[in-house]
């Protein structure tokens, strides 16, 4: 996501209530959301329910948006929130249905290892946003969602020696960019 652009769709929405260019906004920036939500709550019809949520939200906050110094984050941590409230909700109506106390968590993390698990996850994020659009989808689809070599070239059109060649391209900046 190019700071400029979205700079652009946050003045429009907020000076002309641009659906279009809230609609700009969202495919800019669905995807790395998505998999944030999905990165919490581990369901992709959960993830996809918090990350429309959290739009409607955007789009209620859009006059307030340009004045925000880094959406960047600050979406993250909306949508960061949103996943957190909504597991804490699926629990809480699990319990109602269940009329039994859940079982305590193994080892709790301390509030340190939480804190440096997001900011890593973060990282992550931010990063592979970055990556060259062939190399990001080649390595979502080997890596995130388990899909074979032969799946990903089949779908994607390219042969299997492509499909390793942007995974190693993508690994290796993914490392550059989280190891600086």
């Amino acid at each position: 996501m190019t700071e400029q652009e979205v700079r652009r769709y946050l003045r429009q929405m907020k000076d002309e209530n641009s659906e279009q260019a809230f609609r700009g906004f969202y495919d800019l920036t669905y995807d790395r959301l998505f998999r944030i939500a999905h990165y919490y709550v581990r369901r992709g019809d959960w993830a996809q329910e918090i990350v429309l949520d959290v739009f409607m939200r955007l789009w209620e906050q859009r006059k307030k948006l340009p004045e925000v110094s880094n959406i960047e984050d600050y979406c993250f941590i909306l949508t960061k929130n949103a996943s957190l409230n909504y597991l804490e909700k699926e629990a809480r109506h699990t319990d109602r249905n269940s009329g039994q106390l859940s079982e305590p968590a193994g080892r709790a993390c301390s509030p340190e290892d939480t804190l440096i698990s997001e900011e890593l996850f973060a990282r992550y994020v931010k990063a592979l946003d970055r990556l060259p659009e062939r190399c990001r989808e080649v390595f979502i689809r080997v890596r995130e969602e388990k899909q074979s070599y032969a799946q990903v070239a089949e779908e994607l059109g390219i042969s299997i020696k492509t499909v390793d060649a942007q995974l190693q391209k993508a690994l290796a900046r993914l490392r550059e960019m989280l190891l600086r």
